[in-house]
Parts: structure tokens; sequence; C-alpha cells
């Protein structure tokens, strides 16, 4: 093969080596050790399939599959909705609606590590933001160990994620929405519409397939929240805030096992996939139906 013929693949060589290097080697090696009994650094021995059946009688592994879809059904509320609904109020022309997108965007520029320690001084049941506030307008006995408590806990976090992503939505959906002819509004005006009629029966239906990608975003990130989770309970109180990221954390690093956590990952990787295709298939029939 001539030198001509062989530099593209020269080219792509580099980057399909990263790649594989990167992901499609840590993929091939997380299900090769799904397989056995290690600990990371003694002898490996093989046990089949044991790990995925012991994954399936894991009340901590299966209930942090949960406490997961919980926080994404709030965080679609907290999130996405809240965050259709902010950009509707900014398109509506009234003053000082760009102050008001920039303050509602910045917490999105902040890394989470440093947001989930400013809210857990909010939260902090003995000098926090929220139950000084209580206190001081005759509302004591509301104040809790708001991550403390089972029962609040992870609901306190969703809405710590609703605080820093609901601008981030309000973005996409501003820039959908500002996108729309104005002629259409005129029209609209003209027969008799209001603010908000024009809002739910032209803007949100058209730009319907934004928030459609921005529910299936939110749903798929919520698989991800790692960072969120661990700085601010680290699955507690008593696993009510576990989600499989950071129970994966504490097989792989604390408990030293390292075939155990490859089969939770492996069983979260097609969790994820058919999340992704069966949300493909539902818009594709969504679309043809619409056509």
């Amino acid at each position: 093969m001539s030198l001509r013929k062989l530099s593209p693949y020269l080219f792509v060589a580099p980057a399909v080596l990263i790649f594989a290097f990167t992901i499609l080697v840590p993929i091939v090696m997380t299900f090769a050790f799904s397989f056995f009994d290690w600990n990371g650094y003694g002898e490996m021995s093989f046990t089949g399939i044991d790990n995925y059946t012991r994954a399936f009688g894991d009340k901590i592994y299966l209930s942090s599959y949960t406490h997961i879809l919980i926080y994404i059904a709030v965080t679609v509320v907290v999130e996405v909705l809240v965050g259709l609904g902010l950009a509707g109020l900014i398109t509506m022309g009234r003053k000082g609606s760009s102050l008001f997108r920039i303050a509602l965007f910045t917490p999105v520029m902040l890394p989470m590590i440093v947001v989930s320690y400013l809210w857990r001084f909010v939260y902090n049941s003995d000098f926090g933001l929220i139950n000084t506030v209580l206190r001081s307008v005759g509302l004591e006995s509301w104040a809790q160990v708001w991550l403390g408590n089972p029962d609040t806990a992870l609901l306190a976090i969703c809405v710590v994620s609703g605080w820093v992503y609901a601008g981030f939505y309000m973005t996409i959906f501003y820039s959908g929405i500002s996108r729309i002819s104005k002629e259409i509004y005129e029209s609209a005006f003209l027969d008799g519409a209001n603010e908000w009629t024009i809002f739910f029966r032209i803007k949100i239906p058209m730009i319907r397939s934004l928030v459609d990608t921005a529910i299936m975003l939110c749903v798929l990130t919520g698989f991800q929240s790692f960072d969120l989770f661990y700085v601010m309970t680290n699955g507690g109180p008593y696993n009510a805030t576990e989600i499989v990221p950071t129970y994966l954390v504490k097989v792989v690093f604390s408990h030293m096992s390292i075939g155990y956590g490859s089969a939770l990952a492996v069983i979260l990787t097609v969790v994820i996939a058919v999340i992704g295709l069966a949300a493909g298939k539902l818009k594709g029939k969504g679309n043809t139906l619409e056509y």
C-alpha cells in the first residue's frame, strides 16, 4: 500500500488509539472483571454470574435505583418545568429580564462541589440559613436536620439540583423561543390572545423537541449525579440517598470488591442504554404520529 493511501489511516490512528485506550478497553475490562472475585491486588477467582446474582439480591443496590427514579421525577419538575416557566416569563418582554436571566444562569457556572458545600451550610441544623429563618419567624417546630432525616434528605438534594440547573434549561428554552417568528405573535395578539395563551398555545408547542430533549437529558444525567450526592450525604442517612454511583464507589474503594463493583457497573450501563433506546423509539413514534 502506498503512503498516499495509508496517510488517512495514519491521521485517524491517534484518535482511534486514544478512544480505544480511554473508552473501549475500560469497558471490555470491566465486563471481564465482573465474572471474577477480586480485591484489586490479590489473586483473581472466577465466579461466573455470581456477582450478577448477588446484585439482584442486594437490597441497597436495588433501592438505589428507586432513589434515582425519585430524584429524576422531582428534578424534571424543579429543573425542566421550572426552567420552561422561567423562559416563558423572560420572553414576555418584562423590564430587567436580561439581569434576571444572568442571575438564574449563574449557579450553572459554579462547580458542583462548591454548590454542594454551600448548600450543606444552608441546610445545617444549628446555624444553617433555613433553620435560622424558620426560628426567626416563630416556626421553630419546622426546623430539623434536613440532610440527616431520611424523610427529607433526598428532597433536599433535589432542591439543590433544581437551584443549579433550572437556569440551564431556562437558557435552552429561551434560545428556542427567541427563534420563533414575531409575526406569529402579532397574529395571535390580533386574534385576542394574551401572553399566557401565547405561551401555552404557541411557544411550548413550537419548542416541543427542545422540551423532549431536556427531559431526556435530565433522565440520563440523573444517573451521573455522583458529586452532588457524595458531598452532601454520601448515601446517608441510613442509605436513604444512596444512588448507584455512590454505592459503586463504596463497593470498589471501601469494600475492595472489584468484581462485584464491575458487575454493578455493567448492569447500570445496560439500564442506561435501554432507557436511551426506549426514549429514542418513543420519540420516533411521536414524530411519526405528529407528521
